[in-house]
């Protein structure tokens, strides 16, 4: 195994990088996962505790090869194809957020989950602690209905959280994700 590939262990719907060194450097290289047992890590603490990381995280890390991944029960090593079979069970409509998840870190941005604003993803130009997520996204299909009330609402609570409301409208196919940028002004 290289230097730069971590090990994690695949516990359930969750990726474990339970080498605290280890988890040190990969949360450091990213802000990738959470550290257990300390909800809000500041930029440059350290810390002595295994990685958790969500499965959208695990399967951009598996793919970028810097994660090799062990199942829990029988330490065999695990293909990203039994890691997607697993994510897809978890989250409803995988693939798609996923495409989203990707474009976002390829642009360098860092992507956490957005559920504490109602949405898909808080995003980051810099990190957590370092600045806020000037964005939250939510990922909706091309044909997807999306009502008035649905728009207003995301968008009053996106003022609320001073976030950006943006709707990330992914196409599987094509592998292309467009995004649909919220202005709000005051009349």
């Amino acid at each position: 195994m290289c230097k730069d590939m971590f090990e994690a262990e695949l516990v359930g719907s969750r990726l474990i990088v339970w080498n605290p060194e280890e988890a040190l450097n990969l949360y450091e290289s990213g802000f990738y996962g959470k550290p257990v047992g300390i909800p809000k890590p500041k930029p440059g603490e350290k810390f002595d505790s295994p990685l958790m990381l969500d499965l959208m995280e695990g399967v951009y890390l598996h793919e970028k090869k810097k994660i090799k991944v062990r199942d829990a029960g029988s330490g065999k090593t695990v293909a990203k194809d039994q890691i997607l079979k697993v994510a897809c069970k978890t989250y409803k409509d995988f693939e798609e957020s996923y495409l989203v998840y990707k474009d976002l870190r390829e642009r360098g941005y860092v992507v956490t989950s957005g559920i504490k604003f109602g949405a898909d993803f808080a995003v980051y130009e810099h990190g957590p602690g370092i600045d806020h997520a000037p964005f939250i996204i939510s990922v909706k299909r091309k044909n997807e209905h999306m009502g008035t009330f649905d728009i207003v609402r995301a968008g009053r609570l996106a003022t609320t959280v001073r976030k950006q409301f943006i709707i990330a409208t992914p196409e599987t196919k094509s592998r292309r994700v467009d995004y649909l940028v919220f202005r709000w002004f005051r009349a």
